[in-house]
């Protein structure tokens, strides 16, 4: 997969880009990723990428110009998303990375600052995204979210594929307790049922700790589980 990152601050990345599974995933050139950045595409002498709202208003907003001329300037594969992230978009959730992991092969993410950009992005973009109901300071820590969630799922990131069946929101349900060695520490032990060997009655523990995280966690998620049981 390819992703493409139209940001003002392309350094921002360089760390989350090198570390890790993510680290990984591009020397595997499991993914590529490109940072893009507007400012190069301005056409003044001081490379202005921002300006002030027709109307009056606290604050700039990002001309169209340079994020339409960024963006123009990417090559274009069969499947893709233009995302703009944005406070008013979509919450990013589980099935939302399943989607995209799945469905494309190229990912624009377009990254607003100051108080926004021009309305007229919205002709580039096909779909609006955002990281909660709370304002940051520009869209590179949701963009860093979007690109680990999905890439995460891409075929060969994660080693055992199994392990991605079993995390959190991917049954609907939170994820059930875990422990590793020591069996006992400082007195707080590991339940005994983890220590049987009798898978039946662990995997019958497990789901018990699902709905009981859940229930008291997010009982939002259980009701929606409910439901679609």
């Amino acid at each position: 997969m390819r992703f493409d990152i139209v940001t003002l601050f392309p350094d921002c990345f360089n760390s989350v880009l090198s570390s890790g599974l993510l680290g990984k995933a591009l020397a595997k050139q499991i993914a590529q990723v490109h940072l893009v950045n507007p400012r190069d595409f301005t056409t003044d002498k001081h490379r202005k990428v921002d300006d002030e709202p027709y109307g009056g208003g606290v604050g700039m907003l990002m001309k169209p110009e340079p994020i339409f001329a960024a963006v123009e300037s990417l090559p274009i594969l069969p499947r893709r998303e233009v995302i703009l992230m944005s406070p008013q978009g979509q919450t990013i959730n589980q099935p939302l990375f399943r989607e995209l992991a799945e469905n494309y092969d190229q990912l624009i993410v377009i990254c607003g600052h100051y108080e926004g950009v021009d309305e007229r992005v919205s002709y580039l973009v096909t779909r609006e995204v955002s990281l909660g109901d709370f304002v940051l300071t520009g869209g590179e820590i949701p963009a860093m979210a979007l690109i680990n969630g999905v890439m995460r799922l891409l075929p060969g990131t994660v080693g055992k594929v199994e392990s991605l069946k079993a995390e959190s929101f991917e049954s609907g349900l939170l994820d059930y307790p875990q422990y590793t060695r020591p069996a006992d520490f400082r007195g707080w032990k590991v339940p005994n049922v983890l220590l049987s060997g009798n898978h039946a009655e662990i995997a019958k523990w497990r789901f018990a700790q699902q709905l009981k995280r859940t229930r008291l966690r997010r009982p939002d998620l259980l009701q929606e589980w409910e439901e679609e049981k």
